[in-house]
């Protein structure tokens, strides 16, 4: 830590995304007041995205208005929860779990945890689950984006370890990503390899992805295949790496086996028989596969369109066996690449908390494995039974059969799919602890038990992003309230278990959680590593602390750790080959049929994250992507009758949903994308995973979020209400929440920047009859907008009403009901931005008038494009109409010249291309 003035200084790492970017915490040791990259941490060089950089925004007093700060328990289902305290709280749920075990067996409780929690949190729980209580019931979030890249890299290469490392994009001639929109999901990551190319223009970058996303305008090759067909297409290349002489031979007759069954199959596998699956030409598939085998360097990087099947385990060994077909591995710029979600998704893995897994890589089906996790954690045994994986987990919950449920650092009920029946499951569980930060999450109303978690810059422990390199992670401020350390918690929790378990208690009274601080569970973690692939024996807090983020395996005794692996072609398995599986493809789990003729994809917004517990308060955030909306292509609309900016129904299998229509050419026609953050305390419904469903891989157990089958009908409404309010104190958007429920459809999300704005959009269906004037002084007294400085304006005959919030000379709120033109302006003045900066001096008289534009002042902003600087899309093409070319745009307003976020688009917007709404 370090001081200057009143300022201090705390290096600790980013919790978004799995680049693991380093971050400086600003702050006066009470509250964290900025941030900015680590210009020493490898991971990032001092680069952030639009998330990582305002994450003090997350942390500000408004920010701070819905954390937990006190345990709250309820003793009865039909009871609010009250404050109580920690001892009250934990000696509570050790009761219910102990007879729940006594009563139905250790099999009867289950933990379902985070890739957002810190290694040294991870451990404990698994340690809790499958050392103390004896059972493997302990899953997590990681299950819905990784757990096919796990499963993945086992069957081929024999260890869950990717191989690479950042630095081999610098190193790569050709570049090969699939199922990600780097761009947008791991931005950092992609200003790499725009200088990559930048410093070899003749390097080949190949995209793989049903969307042209930000991600695929920048491709040299852009194969949109269609959704759920990356085998046929990885298949046909290696078909075409045989068939020209590109595969080196050598290399798998001496390092790899099961080659042989595979080639057999791809000899079907021609470029026109995959180009008829995929919907791509036979000829593109010839060149990118000469582009991969004539590179001297190729690298792939490959996300969640590859891992969220049904199919995901073979979709991760299909692009895997390029590299091992061509001995591109092991190299400088070569490499299979797995991008993870989360920022400890990897550190969970390693410490194994799957409900399949166990410590340091070890097979819970090897009995000698077991017996030395027993060994080092001095239980009797750990069960063989392989625990419930998230969706089977939520089954047996749904079924009665787990009676016990804890849940920490996540929001299954709004991440996992098939929505509806997870709800029902958590309502119908007898006893739920949430462990988190906050009470505003989906699954929060569930919790018999809240336990107010520290979080981000609060806490202290490793991290272990995407290329394997761990991190620490530092406590900047202290945990507001009586928050605890998600270790802490565990292990309080755990001791009083150990009292009531008489079968599990350690002998001579002694505790299996004897640790003080997170140092001491690293040490025991380490132990468990010690003689593994992911040996980390040589690292220590000290080490991190004087030497920076270090990469595994780093052996006791070795001077550094381990840039990128199997350079000797030695692979963890029995004989040291990797495995070649043979894959064939399979359709998507859920196809489209007449009743549901639409492609349903799902992905990532830039500027949000997950299920937007934390980027989601921040309300420049929102900037870029305002509201949920669903994109189609322009002739699917035009046949539903649907204009761009209508609302439309979304009917699947399993729910359905009403949301904006945007037209969209970034997609082929029969196919839709929504993005995955949209929930139910943001819009009417459950959210887009009402619509997605369980169906999962056989191996990995990943469910196939990213495809669902559905049809698209216009949403013809009556009217719509508009109403917002300034929120100065942080609490009116969950406050608001239980409004979403009483109109046919509704939104509510932020808007501002550096004063947020809650927004709540509704509409009524043709035959739903106008808002009565009781509704509506309802909802301006919960806006706060019924004050004695609020003007107002009725037509009754016409059913139109108008409320406006004058608070020193600026306007604070308004509400529009029925004629709703002036939505726009309006929201900009109470946002404080515009020629107006939020003065009603010279508007006061036009407040109430039917216009889309505010007089004499220009058109209303618009969407923001460049997020660090404020800057939207209408004044950047009002720039680029002047006759400002980029560089001129960028010098005059800034954009693009800070986390980079934004430039793709800027470059569309420069060209004239389409600037696509989400990513």
């Amino acid at each position: 830590m370090r001081s200057s003035f009143d300022v201090m200084e705390t290096r600790s790492t980013c919790p978004y995304c799995g680049v693991g970017c380093g971050v400086i915490i600003e702050h006066d040791a009470t509250q964290i007041t900025g941030v900015r990259g680590d210009p020493e941490h490898p991971a990032n060089f001092g680069r952030l995205c639009t998330k990582g950089g305002t994450l003090h925004l997350t942390m500000t007093p408004q920010a701070m208005a819905q954390r937990l700060t006190h345990p709250q328990l309820r003793r009865d289902k039909a009871a609010p929860r009250l404050r109580a305290g920690w001892d009250t709280a934990l000696d509570h749920a050790a009761e219910k779990f102990a007879r729940a075990i006594s009563e139905h067996g250790p099999d009867s409780v289950a933990f379902y945890i985070s890739g957002q929690l810190l290694t040294e949190d991870y451990y404990v729980f698994n340690k809790l689950a499958k050392g103390l209580i004896g059972t493997n019931n302990v899953d997590t979030n990681s299950r819905l984006c990784m757990s096919s890249a796990v499963a993945g890299y086992k069957a081929t290469l024999g260890a869950d370890a990717p191989p690479c490392s950042y630095e081999d994009i610098a190193h790569a001639d050709c570049l090969l990503i699939a199922g990600a929109n780097t761009a947008w999901a791991h931005p950092v990551l992609f200003r790499r390899i725009e200088d990559a190319r930048a410093a070899n223009p003749a390097m080949k970058l190949i995209v793989v992805d049903p969307r042209r996303t930000d991600t695929a305008e920048a491709a040299d090759l852009h194969l949109a295949i269609l959704p759920g067909t990356d085998i046929a297409l990885y298949n046909a290349m290696l078909h075409v790496l045989l068939w020209e002489g590109l595969v080196d031979t050598d290399y798998i007759r001496a390092h790899t086996e099961g080659f042989d069954a595979l080639k057999a199959i791809v000899r079907d596998y021609t470029p026109a028989m995959a180009a008829d699956i995929c919907g791509v030409k036979a000829e593109d598939i010839v060149t990118a596969a000469r582009w991969f085998g004539l590179a001297p360097a190729a690298l792939s990087l490959y996300c969640q369109g590859l891992n969220q099947s049904s199919h995901g385990t073979d979709n991760n060994a299909a692009i895997i066996h390029l590299h091992l077909a061509t001995g591109k591995i092991g190299k400088p710029g070569c490499g299979p690449f797995s991008l993870t979600g989360q920022p400890n998704a990897m550190g969970g893995r390693e410490v194994g908390g799957l409900a399949n897994l166990l410590p340091a890589h070890r097979d819970m089906a090897n009995p000698e494995h077991r017996a030395e996790v027993a060994r080092l954690w001095g239980v009797a045994d750990v069960p063989a039974k392989p625990g419930l994986a998230a969706i089977e987990l939520f089954e047996a919950v749904h079924r009665g059969e787990i009676k016990a449920l804890w849940i920490a650092c996540t929001n299954p009920a709004q991440s996992l799919p098939d929505l509806k029946r997870v709800h029902e499951a958590l309502k119908n569980c007898p006893f739920v602890v949430l462990q988190e930060v906050t009470a505003d999450t989906d699954t929060a109303p569930y919790a018999d038990l809240l336990l107010p978690a520290a979080g981000w810059g609060e806490k202290d422990g490793t991290v272990t992003n995407s290329e394997r390199r761990i991190s620490r992670a530092r406590a900047a401020v202290p945990a507001p309230g009586e928050a605890r350390a998600d270790w802490r918690i565990v292990v309080d929790f755990a001791r009083r278990l150990e009292e009531r378990l008489e079968s599990r208690r350690p002998r001579h009274g002694d505790t299996l959680f004897p640790y003080a601080n997170a140092e001491d569970i690293f040490k025991e973690h380490r132990a468990t590593t010690v003689g593994r692939d992911l040996d980390i024996g040589g690292i220590s807090y000290a080490l991190l602390e004087s030497t920076g983020p270090q990469q595994w395996p780093l052996r006791a005794g070795a001077a550094a750790g381990t840039p990128r692996l199997y350079a000797d072609g030695v692979f963890p398995t029995a004989d040291g080959r990797a495995r070649f599986k043979a894959v064939q493809h399979r359709p998507t789990a859920e196809a489209t049929d007449p009743r549901h003729p639409l492609h349903l994809n799902t992905g990532r917004l830039r500027d949000q994250w997950h299920g937007m517990s934390r980027s989601g308060i921040v309300p420049r955030l929102h900037a870029h992507a305002p509201e949920p909306a669903i994109e189609m292509h322009p002739r699917d609309m035009e046949r539903r009758g649907i204009n761009d900016g209508d609302l439309v129904r979304l009917k699947g299998k399993r729910g359905s949903l009403v949301l904006r229509a945007a037209a969209s050419s970034t997609l082929r026609p029969a196919q839709t994308y929504i993005p995955m953050h949209w929930g139910g305390r943001y819009m009417s419904g459950l959210g887009v995973n009402a619509l997605t469903l369980p169906a999962n891989d056989p191996v990995s157990r990943q469910p196939e979020l990213k495809h669902a089958a559905v049809q698209v009908e216009k949403f013809v409404t009556g009217w719509q209400l508009v109403a917002m309010r300034r929120d100065d104190a942080g609490s009116l958007h969950a406050a608001l929440q239980p409004w979403l429920a009483r109109f046919d459809h509704a939104t509510l999300t932020l808007a501002g920047r550096e004063s947020g704005v809650v927004v709540l959009r509704a509409w009524g269906g043709a035959d739903t009859p106008s808002p009565t004037p009781e509704l509506l002084a309802e909802l301006a007294a919960a806006m706060g907008l019924d004050g004695p400085r609020m003007l107002a304006f009725d037509d009754a005959r016409r059913g139109i009403a108008k409320r406006a919030l004058i608070e020193d000379e600026r306007l604070a709120g308004a509400l529009l009901c029925k004629e709703t033109r002036a939505a726009d302006w309006l929201l900009d003045l109470i946002a404080g931005g515009g020629k107006f900066g939020g003065s009603t001096t010279e508007l006061r008289k036009w407040l109430f008038a039917p216009l889309a534009t505010p007089p004499a002042a220009g058109p209303a902003r618009g969407r923001i494009v460049c997020n660090c600087f404020d800057v939207s899309e209408n004044e950047i093409r009002a720039e680029l109409a002047a006759g400002l070319d980029l560089a001129a745009l960028q010098a005059k307003t800034g954009c693009g010249s800070n986390c980079g976020s934004c430039l793709p688009e800027l470059r569309r917007l420069a060209a004239g291309a389409e600037v696509p709404v989400s990513g």
